[in-house]
């Protein structure tokens, strides 16, 4: 519940200073990108805390979501991890926005598997009882649509062709 009031939170901040003159908030979907950003860097982070750390998710209490059918379960939650910190930077560079933003899209379904074993098993996060299957489904749909829709202040790159002019010389 804390990573959508941080998705959500952000999302105003960023269009508040837009529309108060930062021109890198001027538009909703730059700043779903970087309100995702900040998210990604909530979750992302999580990955790497020690169990002592009881405020946030810990890597232990990811590592417990992960289905049993997944192999290196603590290896996939540090790779998961270190792609969501990656897919941040991504999201706030211009240039990069939209293959940030796409490649989001397949590790968040990816990423699914894991929540619905959690909250089918009763799987505690941070300490706090699991979440139901009927708030994960959806907020894994909405984190899929604000990466989507971050793809949209992306510039479409396409190289342009250039032909080279025969020298006279």
């Amino acid at each position: 519940m804390i990573t959508l009031v941080a998705l959500i939170g952000s999302l105003v901040v960023f269009r508040t200073l837009g529309a108060l003159g930062v021109t890198r908030f001027a538009s909703w979907s730059a700043s779903a990108a970087h309100a995702l950003a900040v998210m990604l860097v909530m979750t992302g982070t999580a990955h790497f805390m020690p169990a002592s750390v009881t405020v946030m998710p810990n890597y232990t209490d990811m590592v417990a979501m992960i289905p049993p059918f997944v192999p290196f379960p603590g290896f996939m939650v540090l790779a998961s991890g270190v792609l969501e910190l990656l897919a941040a930077a991504g999201l706030i560079l211009t240039r990069t926005r939209r293959l940030a933003g796409w490649a989001l899209v397949p590790l968040f379904l990816l990423l699914l598997p894991a929540n619905i074993y959690a909250a089918l098993n009763d799987i505690p996060f941070a300490g706090e009882p699991a979440s139901p299957l009927w708030q994960r489904i959806p907020e894994q749909a909405l984190y899929i649509g604000f990466a989507v829709w971050a793809t949209r202040s992306a510039p479409r790159v396409v190289p342009a062709l250039r032909r080279r002019e025969p020298s006279t010389a």
